[in-house]
């Protein structure tokens, strides 16, 4: 039984990166050609939400949302969430329609095809240099001055130690919010972890919760209120894990 459940995983794990590449192939001369120019960003945004629907559901998963607040079209907005699977990009390009941009670590860069995208389109940070940290920033208002929003995973990657069940936060979500004065949309995802983790021998179809929380105002607020805002986002997101949890 063990043996069976072992060639399932390494297929199911193989037709991942099969469905990750389906759709680029297919839609290869529209993507290239949204991101030819910045105008062309929310062209090539949408043809990302297909792709990553195609492999949601391709994987057997299906998501429910809970939404507190709608997000407002015409604003630009920080969105932060728990991080701990592959497919934290996927439901979250599927969860969120406005456009907004990643910022995410430069390693993903180096997959093939899937990168040629990544490094074009995301915030790239490489964790090791402070120079790339400090770049993210300059990178990040730009983006924010054309009317997007901007999405990073505040625990700066997924926690080594699986008994972690939310890792500290770091600042730059925090600092970019309050420096720009944009609402931060914390969102809490329930069971990605379970439903596909970066242990290679786990994971399985099934449900991913999705809980929206209510913005989290930074008007008139300053670097003195940073950790502040940064623990109370956590705080809201670690009660929502909690909960998930509890319905179990």
């Amino acid at each position: 039984m063990r043996g069976i459940k072992i060639v399932f995983w390494i297929l199911w794990r193989v037709w991942f990166y099969v469905l990750m590449a389906i759709p680029i192939l297919v839609m290869f001369p529209f993507l290239v050609a949204s991101i030819v120019t910045e105008s062309g960003y929310p062209y090539f945004f949408k043809m990302a939400r297909i792709w990553s629907k195609f492999i949601l559901f391709g994987m057997g998963f299906y998501y429910k949302i809970d939404k507190e607040e709608a997000l407002d079209p015409d604003k630009s907005y920080m969105i932060v969430a728990n991080h701990t699977s592959m497919a934290d990009i996927m439901l979250m390009l599927a969860v969120i329609n406005k456009p907004f941009v990643f910022v995410g670590k430069k390693e993903l860069s180096k997959i093939p095809l899937f990168g040629f995208f990544y490094k074009r389109t995301c915030i790239l940070v490489d964790r090791n240099c402070s120079k790339s940290k400090r770049d993210v920033f300059d990178s990040a208002q730009k983006r924010l001055n054309r009317g997007l929003s901007v999405c990073i995973f505040p625990e700066g990657g997924v926690p080594n130690d699986e008994s972690i069940v939310l890792d500290t936060f770091k600042d730059g979500a925090f600092r970019l919010a309050i420096e720009h004065q944009i609402p931060i949309v914390p969102i809490t995802f329930a069971d990605n972890k379970k439903r596909f983790s970066y242990t290679f021998f786990s994971g399985s179809p099934g449900i991913m919760r999705v809980k929206i929380h209510a913005l989290v105002d930074t008007s008139g607020k300053t670097g003195d209120n940073r950790k502040e805002i940064r623990e109370g986002v956590r705080e809201i997101i670690y009660t929502q894990l909690q909960a998930f949890e509890n319905k179990k």
